[in-house]
């Protein structure tokens, strides 16, 4: 049976699916769609396995949302946890309170930063994380009596988050289409896919020549006295796993050098050994203001997330909070200390196991795996990745290169036969997303590998 199509349990009376379809409200879903369809349940999690209610296993190709790095169960993890919550359940940081955890985390943080850092904020999530950043550099610009500056830039198809800000910052239209969104000031520029948005002939140089120069148009358009700061992602993960070129990095921190225009690197997916190197900023030769971290700062085995701040930025605050005799900007749950104890529990494995170095050493076993098994594949375009984070796009034809009409939905086909197949991963558009937990071992890799190009022949049979 086809895990797309409803099941009895979804139609059946005092079940758990009948339950969620009553009460539950997810995202990224067709809400109208899920009252037909019902949920798929995962009760339980191993390493980089996951099991339904029924009993199937499932390969987490995802890391469910680009989170778990440390797979599913990982004991010191939970330890953790457990000793935290027996010490200090709960504790804030206002008002002068701290407490040792968050001590402990925040010059964990510091220390470990790609590039120099000065202080780090904590927020609950990647969203609330570049909500947060985005005020600080409002704040930044008010301490420097420059309160004009308050537009902001990122990329078409970034995703920086689903807050009212973070959303605003995000170039993609379903967390805009009906919310009222983007708030006025957020700016986008074109996406630096030079696979989907290279013109003919035209050379990975003179691509991004292009969209610097249209970026510095922006600039002068707008003017730059008002811009406050440019959002990038070293490697932006939900808009289809796009690795910009080089050129076009070092041009667009040329260009905010040159402007007095803030750089804020989100690394909500790629920090923490995604791509191979501890931080993405490293892997791109990034040299931001502030830094955007969550996801596997934990693991996703608690909420937590962190703002790290250079010490440009941070004196600024300082200079600003005593003007205003105090810091407004608060959170109920900032430094959580059992975040803080999972994340640093969670940093000292990435250090202890050699995470970093073996999703480097992964990379070659994933990209050549793919490569060689997806060979033969007519819609399979190109292949690309850093670490164990990387993208198949799939097209319609490979010379000359032409795309699958969106309508057809190609992508999210692959991805449910691939859900057939006993593996999870994401489609984004005709992008498929692959980012297993970097605890996988080079025997599932295979085995990821082997399902994903089952469910392309599949798909590829039918077009």
């Amino acid at each position: 049976m086809s895990s797309i199509e409803p099941t009895e349990a979804a139609v059946r009376p005092n079940s758990l699916e009948a339950s969620d379809k009553a009460y539950v409200v997810h995202g990224l879903t067709n809400l109208r769609d899920h009252l037909d369809r019902g949920p798929l349940i995962i009760e339980s999690g191993k390493g980089v396995w996951v099991r339904d209610k029924s009993g199937r296993e499932y390969l987490e190709g995802m890391s469910g949302l680009w989170c778990i790095s440390l797979g599913f169960g990982e004991k010191r993890l939970i330890e953790a946890c457990r000793r935290q919550m027996e010490t200090l359940a709960y504790y804030h940081l206002t008002n002068h309170r701290s407490h040792p955890g968050v001590i402990d985390l925040a010059q964990k943080l510091v220390e470990i930063a790609p590039v120099p850092m000065s202080h780090v904020w904590f927020a609950n999530s990647g969203s609330e994380a570049n909500d947060c950043a985005a005020r600080l550099c409002w704040y930044y610009w008010n301490a420097k009596d420059q309160p004009q500056r308050r537009k902001f830039i990122a990329h078409r198809r970034a995703y920086h988050g689903n807050t009212i800000a973070s959303a605003s910052l995000s170039g993609v239209g379903y967390v805009h289409e009906q919310f009222g969104l983007p708030l006025p000031g957020f700016l986008h520029v074109d996406c630096p896919d030079f696979y989907a948005a290279g013109l003919e002939g035209e050379s990975e140089e003179t691509f991004s020549r292009r969209l610097l120069t249209a970026l510095e148009a922006l600039i002068e358009s707008e003017g730059a006295d008002t811009i406050a700061g440019f959002f990038i992602e070293p490697i932006m993960a939900a808009g289809g796993v796009v690795i910009p070129p080089c050129a076009y990095l070092d041009g667009v921190q040329r260009l905010l050098a040159q402007h007095g225009i803030l750089l804020v690197a989100d690394e909500v997916v790629t920090a923490f050994g995604r791509t191979g190197e501890m931080f993405g900023t490293t892997t791109m030769d990034l040299e931001p203001d502030i830094i955007v971290c969550a996801k596997g700062i934990t693991s996703a085995y608690f909420p937590l997330s962190a703002v790290l701040i250079n010490d440009r930025v941070y004196q600024a605050m300082l200079t600003q909070s005593e003007r205003l005799a105090l810091f407004g900007l608060t959170m109920t749950y900032s430094g959580h200390p059992v975040g803080a104890a999972v994340a640093r529990e969670a940093i000292r494995i990435y250090e202890d196991d050699n995470i970093v170095e073996r999703a480097r050493l992964m990379e070659t076993v994933l990209l050549d795996g793919l490569r060689e098994r997806l060979r033969a594949s007519s819609i399979v375009g190109q292949i690309r990745g850093r670490g164990l984070l990387s993208g198949v796009q799939l097209v319609a034809s490979r010379a000359p290169k032409r795309f699958f009409d969106p309508a057809l939905r190609v992508g999210a086909r692959v991805a449910d036969a691939a859900e057939n197949h006993g593996l999870f991963v994401r489609a984004i558009g005709d992008v498929i997303a692959i980012c297993p937990p970097l605890t996988i071992s080079e025997v599932e890799l295979g085995q990821l590998i082997e399902r994903l190009a089952l469910a392309i022949r599949d798909i590829e049979a039918t077009l």
